[in-house]
């Protein structure tokens, strides 16, 4: 069987455009180390903007502190679930925080009378009045890969 040029640069092609997805979804941010966080992002309104998700150490004077961050890092929104990926520094205990940046403008936007853009944090505690403990959200991180998974709260 005999395959002309065309026909065997379109079949490349497409499994080049097919293996896409595959290497989108391995890409981590950061750098390599021997512990991976995959946040599986749930309940993700629309595909608009940018998810965004702050990595913090086991350290209750840096959570949800301006400069307290070990890593913070956007990946496009995809809805109804956006898959994210970092380097940890290595095995540990960390906290997570995610928010949905709709607008794209590297903020969380909020009302006094509900929330703009979503919002969600690891082991998903149940938000009240105000942000919850680091206690409520940390986690521990193996070596090799650890997944989360983040439900979004739209209010």
């Amino acid at each position: 069987m005999t395959l002309s040029i065309a026909a065997l640069t379109g079949a490349l092609c497409a499994g080049l455009l097919a293996a896409a997805p595959a290497a989108a979804q391995d890409r981590c941010e950061g750098t390599p180390s021997n512990a991976r966080l995959r946040v599986i992002v749930e309940g993700v309104h629309s595909d608009k903007g940018l998810m965004t998700a702050t990595l913090y150490p086991d350290d209750a004077r840096a959570f949800l502190k301006k400069g307290g961050a070990l890593v913070v890092w956007r990946n496009p929104a995809n809805a109804p679930v956006t898959a994210m990926c970092v380097w940890l520094p290595g095995p540990g205990s960390y906290a997570v925080a995610v928010y949905h940046d709709a607008n794209s403008n590297m903020k969380w936007d909020h009302a006094m009378l509900g929330e703009i853009e979503g919002f969600g944090f690891s082991n998903n505690p149940r938000i009240f009045f105000s942000a919850p403990s680091l206690g409520a959200v940390k986690f521990q991180a193996a070596a090799g890969d650890t997944t989360l998974h983040v439900h979004l709260s739209y209010r």
